[in-house]
């Protein structure tokens, strides 16, 4: 039985024999309304507890996802900046009106100490992704981890591995795979009403117009450990002097090789949209076309069923767009559409009864964080599950692989491997400093 069960089990008992024994336990133990789920909430037994690694930029926005959840008991923090720590204990302890949030600079430190802690929020920078969440697999919790999951072929292989060796659920960050509005047309693309699909294309990021950009800057004196871990800022990636000029956010540090997953940055938005509307959900493209650029403008990859994926940085109206082009059709979404395009506007009308049939089918909700928070209580996979992310993130590491080496590329998705190039084959992995290993 999972540790959080007998966890759950015993205090349930607990509960109902205390509530079942009056006047006997009344004076030693006082049993709150709120432990009872009198608040609204459900009871303290039955409440999914959590805590989080990283949580600054798009992390806070998650954290307050969550908080917003009645199931969700959030009781610890950790990250490597003092400033930070202090702020999402402010935000928990506001939430709960308490003073019960627990601060950790290191994950090591909350993953050793918090058995109470059923799931972790993970929303590191790019370099931690994996290594945090195979280190909180292994140490019993779910995870519900940001993208781009992975920095390389090898962790997301990793990660899937320690997912299904210790039982534990993982949702990737990719929310838009529970957004009606994305959901729609790769419906469309999958149920054949755009007929025979022919083209997917992704949105690439415009901040990262060379993937093999690695130098460092300026080295400034590094302040002190407890306002900032510099040593465990960098984690698994190879060292380099302190500057705080890496400390803006994905804009800052996301440039860089060493310390990003470069297209992944924005192709692990796109590249899953992708999959899914290609019905290569739990594959790889075979081949990928050197585009001539370091950026992956125009690249072209093609999966193993004939459909090709072309990477855009234009041809939407928002951010994180995907097209989906077929014999009879195209659809076309981003983030800020009210409603998708399409070649036909009749197609709009089938928005409601598409949805309606997507999750009836699926018994998915449209709402990432929830679809998480019951699959950890059904112990279903997740809708971006780990060999989903992996294969996307594969597809992105390849782009990767294929602008750094300046050449065409083909993939075997079976053996996970290329074809015929062994240099590629040993940049399926990097290297990682002491004492950090997947």
């Amino acid at each position: 039985m999972r540790r959080a069960e007998r966890r759950q089990l015993s205090r349930r008992g607990f509960l109902k024999r205390a509530a079942g024994a009056g006047g006997l336990l009344a004076a030693p133990y006082a049993i709150t309304s709120t432990a009872l789920g009198a608040d609204g909430r459900p009871p303290a037994s039955e409440r999914i507890v959590m805590g989080g690694i990283g949580l600054g930029g798009r992390g806070t926005g998650d954290l307050g996802w969550m908080l917003g959840e009645k199931e969700v008991q959030f009781v610890a923090v950790c990250d490597v900046r003092g400033q930070r720590r202090k702020a999402l204990k402010g935000i928990v302890d506001r939430r709960y009106r308490t003073q019960d949030c627990k601060t950790y600079r290191d994950l090591r430190e909350i993953l050793a100490a918090r058995g109470d802690i059923d799931a972790m929020l993970i929303a590191t920078g790019d370099r931690w992704h994996a290594m945090a969440s195979i280190l909180a697999m292994k140490a019993g919790k779910d995870v519900y981890c940001e993208k781009p999951g992975t920095m390389t072929v090898a962790e997301g292989r990793a990660l899937v591995e320690t997912a299904r060796r210790y039982g534990r659920v993982f949702q990737s960050g990719t929310q838009r795979l529970s957004e009606a509005n994305f959901v729609f047309p790769t419906e469309l693309a999958r149920n054949g009403t755009l007929g025979k699909l022919h083209t997917v294309k992704a949105h690439m990021w415009g901040a990262v117009q060379d993937v093999t950009k690695n130098n460092w800057l300026p080295a400034r004196p590094e302040p002190p450990k407890d306002e900032l871990d510099w040593d465990l800022w960098l984690g698994p990636v190879p060292w380099r002097p302190y500057n705080p000029g890496y400390l803006g956010g994905c804009g800052a540090w996301g440039v860089y090789w060493d310390l990003a997953a470069g297209v992944a940055g924005w192709g692990s938005h796109t590249f899953i949209q992708c999959h899914r509307a290609a019905g290569a959900e739990y594959t790889s493209p075979v081949e990928y076309v050197y585009p001539g650029n370091s950026s992956g403008a125009g690249m072209v990859t093609r999966f193993a069923n004939g459909v090709k994926m072309t990477l855009d940085f234009g041809g939407w109206r928002g951010s994180c767009g995907v097209r989906f082009e077929g014999s009879e059709g195209w659809a076309s979404v981003a983030d800020g559409y009210s409603r998708p395009d399409f070649s036909s506007p009749a197609l709009q009308g089938e928005f409601k009864k598409v949805i309606s049939e997507y999750t009836a089918r699926t018994q998915r909700p449209m709402n990432h964080a929830r679809d998480f928070l019951s699959c950890v209580k059904t112990r279903r996979p997740t809708v971006s599950n780990p060999e989903a992310m992996h294969r996307a993130m594969t597809t992105c590491h390849i782009v990767n692989l294929c602008l750094l080496l300046k050449r065409d590329l083909k993939w075997d998705p079976k053996k996970e491997e290329f074809v015929n190039d062994a240099e590629a084959n040993r940049l399926r992995s990097r290297a990682m400093r002491q004492p950090w290993r997947v």
